[in-house]
């Protein structure tokens, strides 16, 4: 009887931590992320103001919280999506990678808004970052990619006079730990890809690109095969 209390004590403070971590992404739906408020979960959950302070001590923790989970699902996803292609397919884990960005993004809109816009107003991250985890398995995916296209990308692998030093000292020590042979340059292509994968994206998830296309997939896959063929590679049609 003693070693099933504390099982169900545990299972309750699951379920309150998804109750408040859903009414954290509703209040977010309906009025932005800086909507986010202990004192209002409370309120809905119909819990009185100190009790919330017990399983999310600040309001920033709470919003370290959601961006991690967010952060971790699209990470899932993406290289679920890229690991299922050959390991020596680099035009298809790319296209697979970026497909699978935008079909979790329209499928999460929120979450991309609270990893991808503007900062939440007031917020402190943790010294570590909200998500290192997840931030370091989507740096050294993006990095895989770019290493694996590198021999075809001949074209680019003199673009930009690169040095380690423009870029942030942890992710250069994350990537030249993984991908020793990768120049700064390459570093350099792979923030490019990155920033090609979530542009067409952002534009839709933000609303702007519906009012111009009838078609946004269509040309979201268009933007994916020339960014493969721009790095020397040959997708598939």
């Amino acid at each position: 009887m003693d070693e099933q209390i504390p099982g169900r004590r545990a299972r309750l403070r699951a379920q309150t931590i998804a109750e408040i971590k859903a009414i954290a992404l509703k209040l977010m739906t309906d009025g932005g992320a800086d909507a986010i408020s202990l004192r209002a979960i409370a309120r809905e959950m119909a819990m009185s103001g100190s009790a919330i302070y017990s399983y999310f001590e600040t309001r920033d923790a709470l919003i370290t919280t959601l961006i991690n989970d967010v952060y971790t699902s699209l990470v899932d996803q993406v290289e679920a999506a890229r690991d299922a292609c050959p390991p020596d397919d680099a035009a298809g884990r790319i296209l697979a990678w970026g497909q699978a960005v935008r079909e979790w993004a329209l499928a999460n809109p929120e979450g991309f808004r609270l990893i991808y816009g503007d900062p939440v107003a007031g917020y402190q991250a943790p010294e570590t970052g909200p998500a290192p985890e997840a931030a370091k398995r989507a740096c050294l995916g993006l990095a895989g990619l770019v290493a694996a296209a590198w021999p075809h990308a001949e074209n680019l692998q003199s673009t930009g006079d690169h040095q380690w030093s423009d870029f942030a000292p942890t992710l250069v020590a994350t990537v030249r730990e993984a991908f020793p042979d990768l120049p700064p340059a390459a570093l350099a292509l792979a923030l490019r890809v990155w920033g090609r994968m979530h542009g067409l994206i952002a534009l839709e998830i933000y609303g702007h690109l519906g009012p111009q296309t009838r078609e946004p997939a269509k040309l979201y896959h268009a933007e994916m095969l020339d960014l493969a063929k721009s790095l020397g590679l040959k997708p598939p049609k």
